[in-house]
């Protein structure tokens, strides 16, 4: 086993769709290439957006489909005592300030960002959202092995941004870069639609003092109007009928070449090529349409 620990981390939202098989594939494949892990954690964290048994669903859609994971699945509905760990290593290092506007009330002002009239709220509010301050003239700059380098400065691209919701929730950005440095995570291999995510957690790893990750941006399928393929957008749910047919046409749109045989194979059998034939290098930069 090599260092090389991957993940795949699903919101327990609808099921997959071709789109989030696309993410799983790519992970997975580049994991097993490296002879590395490939852990599985459900992004559960805001569950106000979960619906019931959608977790369930997506873990046996992965059995279904050969894409089996290492070690325990994670859950991070029952991570909330390690967010409060790095949300109060934050607020000691005075790090965040509490900011009671509304989003009505930032949409007034015509501002893209927040604008940080709250900023010297520096003690807990009831419902009130942490804020991570974002000095003046941050640049964040990485290097993305589909992308090539990248560089945002965060101060004006984002500004001030939250990591504790108004309704007590942890946020996204928050909850995943925790639990990356926990599991270890070495390589994030995911979707485009998150590219611009990944300056802000950057940040946080700087400043929570976490190491980051090789990150790996895949390209989107998208539907007719360019907009992601999401259960938002209309994406259905995959079926198990045909799997080893899904997983070729992945492979394909990832840009592998699978031998058209292929398709008629077990899925073993697929994702048995894609891992001695796995070239990430062959990876598209511009979206699948």
């Amino acid at each position: 086993m090599s260092t090389y620990i991957g993940r795949f981390a699903p919101s327990p939202t609808g099921s997959l769709h071709v789109g989030s098989l696309l993410t799983a594939v790519a992970s997975w494949c580049d994991a097993r290439a490296a002879n590395g892990k490939w852990l599985l954690r459900i992004e559960d964290v805001d569950t106000t957006r979960c619906h019931a048994h959608a977790a369930d669903h997506i873990i046996r859609t992965l059995e279904h489909y050969g894409l089996w994971w290492d070690d325990t699945i994670v859950y991070q509905r029952q991570r909330n005592s390690f967010y409060q760990d790095a949300l109060t290593q934050l607020q000691d290092q005075g790090d965040i300030f509490w900011c009671t506007c509304s989003r009505r009330a930032l949409a007034e002002t015509n501002a893209l960002i927040c604008t940080g009239h709250c900023r010297d709220h520096r003690q807990y509010r009831p419902h009130a959202a942490a804020r991570l301050r974002v000095p003046q003239e941050t640049t964040i700059t990485f290097h993305d092995e589909n992308f090539g380098q990248v560089s945002e400065n965060l101060a004006q691209r984002v500004g001030d941004f939250v990591i504790f919701r108004r309704d007590d929730v942890f946020a996204y950005q928050l909850a995943v870069v925790v639990d990356d440095a926990e599991q270890g995570i070495t390589h994030v291999v995911r979707g485009a639609d998150l590219l611009d995510n990944t300056a802000r957690q950057i940040y946080l790893q700087q400043r929570l003092v976490l190491p980051t990750p090789q990150y790996a941006h895949i390209p989107f399928i998208a539907n007719d109007a360019g907009e992601k393929l999401s259960k938002q957008t209309g994406a259905t749910a995959l079926t198990w009928d045909n799997a080893n047919a899904q997983l070729w046409q992945a492979l394909t749109q990832l840009g592998q070449r699978p031998p058209n045989a292929l398709q008629s194979e077990p899925c073993e059998q697929v994702l048995h090529w894609a891992i001695q034939h796995w070239q990430r290098n062959n990876i598209p930069k511009r979206l699948i349409l």
